[in-house]
């Protein structure tokens, strides 16, 4: 049962990468986290030793990248986003006088597919090397509400993704990630 997301739903979630890109652009990694899906940053979590040590990990992790010199310089949605309904839940409809417990799904999952840029200035470098990548966010919200939480593509597998949400298609494909020097 994969429905499809109404167009401004799914425009809403790109709009909400986008600002997210923004953000990590402007060098804000701490949004990052702040605004990381609430399940998959339990799991992560839980690998990492605890929420409090996760937040440490990927803090020190940000603080690296702008010591080595390293800049998002881009991070904007590209790409056509497909859409999933998640998240089963249950809800309670009178039918013919009688309550009837109805499987509903309350959540949206959006995979928006993005492009990165990065600029590395290696020590002892002449110019900056500018890697270009292709990924997506995993965007999901309650339905009915904007609220959009994150689930970065580069290091989620699609069992990963099953795990989080079962009914998701049996031939779902991720989006493709890449990365590539830019000369």
């Amino acid at each position: 049962m994969d429905h499809a997301a109404p167009a401004d739903v799914v425009a809403a979630a790109q709009a909400a990468v986008a600002d997210l890109g923004k953000q990590v652009v402007l060098e804000h990694y701490e949004v990052a986290i702040q605004r990381m899906n609430p399940q998959w940053k339990e799991r992560l979590a839980a690998k990492m030793g605890g929420i409090e040590a996760m937040e440490k990990q990927l803090s020190a992790a940000s603080a690296e990248m702008i010591r080595q010199g390293v800049k998002i310089t881009e991070f904007k949605p590209q790409g056509q986003p497909r859409s999933f309904e998640v998240g089963p839940g249950k809800k309670v409809e009178a039918v013919g006088g009688v309550n009837v417990e109805k499987l509903v799904y309350t959540k949206w999952l959006v995979l928006v597919p993005t492009l990165t840029r990065f600029r590395i200035l290696p020590e002892n470098a002449q110019k900056p090397i500018v890697i270009e990548g292709t990924g997506y966010q995993a965007a999901v919200a309650d339905k009915g509400k904007n609220n959009w939480t994150f689930i970065d593509g580069s290091s989620l597998t699609l069992n990963e993704l099953r795990k989080l949400y079962i009914n998701l298609p049996a031939d779902l494909e991720l989006p493709p990630i890449d990365k590539r020097e830019v000369r």
